[in-house]
């Protein structure tokens, strides 16, 4: 995983920006005796800065009056000394000397000498110092003020006149989505039975009224089997749970809180089939344990095939995702995926990632997370609060899982030997043969095993669909009445 900026590794050709202010020039005093007007030494330069240089002063003659800079009293004009009674200058009118010629505080600075030009690989290098340099000639100018103590100095500080207790978010706004749905998402803490007790943390929502929460199988999957499952809300109240049923293949599980509070709030649904790509997002998750944490984007792609698994030796899961570059981390496994309304349209389940760095043991976000479709999620979350095990559709067929870029290939034969299409199943009933390679299915592009599953899935037992496939060379079109199975296995 790469950082941005890494090592960027300042030229040595620009100057260092000075920690505070060089000392200003100070303007000569006027001579005392005005027999012969000698011209006052050149001050020494002090070193500038191009970004905020100070201009050289001037000295000007002694008879003349000096005007004064910007923002700075005018010292009284000395009298006009004559040649016959020589005058030493006046306690309050000569003395002290007028303040130095520097920019006021907030004044716009002088024009700086235009830079030469570079070609574009320096460009960037450039304005990177300048900003560098920029930043430390305020942070010295800033310290210099403070340490000075004047009692002119006025404050900048500009005080709002709402307090933000009272500021109000429109309906829309990040804010304001952000602000109805965190009630609603819950932090899952997941224990195993055994005796080191492993586990992890995930993130649900609240899908009805009684209690459900609906999640991630993989959140929950450490402590399906003897194990105990907590409930964290945003106010900090936290509830016993129980899994209600599980369905690995799709990555979707459904809890239950066994005493549920009165007052739940679900979050709605929204229709995952009419999301387009460049469409809002809002992530709601515990990326790495920060519980109720925000992140936006937009829709990437849809209709992504993605395999995943939990790294546990379990079954892969497919979904037909969502692809979204808002910020998903561990930890926001089963969060909500919501559009700009506010309205669940996916359930964050996996990311891309280029793997661990810097000692991690986890991968984070390089902008490709992946949501199970909520229209997907709704019918098993349905199905497993009703009988407690998924319904998948099936065509009856195995494929290869392997091959990839040139369809999916239904195989020589099923596993332990058994036939690769079911006797008098689906794929049999449709004319398809072991060894056909399907390249599309309901007017879906299909490159491979995995994103033939998919695409499966995103459909009912009982539904038709046109598969396109080729045998020998030739093209071909069937149409599938899509079979089912129960459980996973």
């Amino acid at each position: 995983m790469s950082t941005e900026n890494e090592g960027t590794a300042v030229p040595a050709d620009h100057p260092a920006a000075p920690s505070t202010p060089s000392t200003p020039p100070t303007t000569p005093t006027p001579p005392a005796t005005p027999s012969v007007s000698t011209p006052a030494p050149a001050p020494t330069e002090a070193p500038t800065v191009a970004q905020n240089a100070v201009p050289e002063p001037t000295p000007a003659p002694a008879p003349t009056s000096t005007p004064a800079p910007a923002q700075t009293p005018a010292p009284a004009s000395a009298p006009e000394p004559t040649a016959a009674t020589p005058t030493p200058a006046a306690a309050g009118a000569g003395w002290p000397p007028p303040p130095p010629t520097v920019p006021a505080w907030g004044a716009p600075l002088p024009p700086a000498p235009a830079a030469p030009r570079r070609r574009g690989g320096g460009l960037v290098a450039a304005v990177l110092v300048a900003a560098l340099v920029a930043g430390g000639i305020g942070g010295g100018i800033g310290y210099w003020a403070a340490q000075r103590g004047d009692d002119d100095v006025s404050s900048t500080t500009v005080s709002s006149g709402e307090a933000p207790a009272s500021f109000k978010r429109d309906p829309g706004t990040v804010a304001a989505v952000a602000a109805k749905a965190l009630p609603s998402v819950v932090t899952i803490q997941a224990k195993s039975g055994g005796s080191q007790a492993e586990g992890g943390t995930g993130t649900g929502f609240v899908y009805d009224q009684e209690g459900h929460i609906v999640t991630n199988n993989h959140v929950v999957a450490s402590a399906a089997d003897g194990g105990t499952l907590s409930v964290t809300f945003p106010d900090g109240k936290s509830y016993d749970a129980e899994v209600v049923g599980r369905a690995e293949g799709y990555d979707v599980a459904v809890l239950k809180l066994t005493n549920a509070p009165k007052g739940l709030q679900p979050l709605p649904l929204g229709d995952s089939d009419k999301v387009a790509v460049g469409d809002s997002t809002i992530a709601i998750g515990a990326p790495f344990g920060l519980s109720n944490t925000v992140t936006t984007g937009i829709i990437s792609a849809k209709n992504r095939p993605v395999a995943s698994g939990d790294g546990s030796g379990g079954s892969n899961s497919y979904m037909s995702a969502l692809q979204t570059d808002a910020s998903i981390n561990p930890g926001n496994s089963g969060g909500p995926l919501l559009d700009a309304s506010g309205a669940v349209i996916g359930i964050n389940s996996a990311i891309q990632s280029t793997g661990s760095g810097f000692g991690q043991s986890q991968a984070g976000s390089i902008g490709l997370g992946f949501a199970i479709p909520v229209n997907q999620a709704k019918n098993v979350a349905q199905q497993l609060i009703r009988t407690g095990k998924p319904v998948y559709p099936v065509i009856g067929a195995t494929v290869n899982m392997q091959e990839q870029g040139e369809g999916a290939t239904i195989a020589s034969q099923g596993s332990g030997g058994t036939p690769s299409v079911t006797p008098d199943g689906p794929a049999a009933k449709a004319g398809l043969k072991a060894g056909d390679v399907i390249t599309g299915f309901d007017d879906h592009q299909i490159d491979s095993g995995p994103s033939l599953i998919s695409e499966i899935w995103t459909h009912k037992p009982g539904d038709q669909v046109k598969v396109t496939y080729e045998r020998d060379g030739k093209t071909s079109t069937a149409t599938v009445t899509l079979g089912e199975r129960t459980g996973d296995s």
